[in-house]
């Protein structure tokens, strides 16, 4: 077996999207899954596909508190991934964009670093942490300045952590355009938004979560990487 079997592994946002994903992946390493979210209809559902081999966590990670008795509870372990938003994130022209909204899309980072702080003196040395960026960090376009600049900040905590939290690792993802659940209510009209997106991207299609899991896989077991962020998005950030 490979690296990843036995190990404990918290998903945080492993309810659906590339969290859940990311949590059949692990599984099929032979890792002992915990899944948390916000939703408890979410974690039930999720827990009925896997067909029991999680075990499942409500938690708000805007709630110190609930993020700490997380990670008390299913201590200690070995791994963390987190990929909850945190919350609604603000889009539309920046000058005509509601600060608060703004200010709220930043829900995202402070979930980041309420897992990050309260997490690490619960894990075992060895272990390592993944968070989940986003390509728009790096080439943003109009009307996103929110999703950008939150992005951004995560990477650079990432790199401003890592040395303090070592020998623990942490690095990000950063997906481009992926077909999650997030774009369902758009209908039949997804697959035109997915193909005028992608037209010009050096790998022309919308990425799928499993490729996005396959990623945090890598970055959990190679223990010779850590403050890094790992682009997984078509070729999205080239000319």
């Amino acid at each position: 077996m490979g690296k990843l079997s036995g190990k404990r592994v918290i998903v945080i946002g492993g309810s659906s999207g590339i969290g859940l994903c990311t949590v059949r992946a692990l599984l099929e390493q032979g890792s002992q899954v915990v899944i948390a979210s916000r939703t408890s209809e979410r974690l039930e559902r999720a827990a009925s596909e896997l067909h029991g081999q999680v075990e499942t966590a409500q938690v708000d990670v805007q709630d110190r508190g609930s993020v700490a008795a997380l990670f008390e509870r299913f201590a200690p372990f070995d791994h963390l991934v987190n990929s909850a938003t945190g919350g609604p994130r603000a889009s539309g022209p920046f000058l005509q964009m509601d600060l608060d909204g703004f200010v709220g899309s930043f829900q995202k980072l402070w979930g980041y670093v309420h897992s990050v702080h309260l997490a690490a003196p619960h894990m075992q040395a060895t272990g390592s942490i993944v968070l989940v960026g986003g390509a728009l960090s790096r080439k943003c376009r109009p009307g996103m300045s929110a999703h950008s600049t939150v992005g951004n900040a995560v990477e650079g905590f990432c790199r401003a952590v890592a040395p303090e939290i070592a020998p623990l690792r942490i690095n990000v993802v950063a997906p481009g355009l992926i077909n999650t659940p997030m774009f369902e209510p758009m209908g039949a009209g997804r697959h035109d938004f997915f193909s005028q997106a992608t037209s010009e991207h050096v790998i022309p299609r919308v990425g799928q979560p499993e490729e996005i899991a396959d990623g945090i896989l890598f970055l959990l077991q190679n223990e010779f990487i850590t403050g890094t962020t790992l682009d997984i998005d078509g070729g999205s950030l080239l000319p």
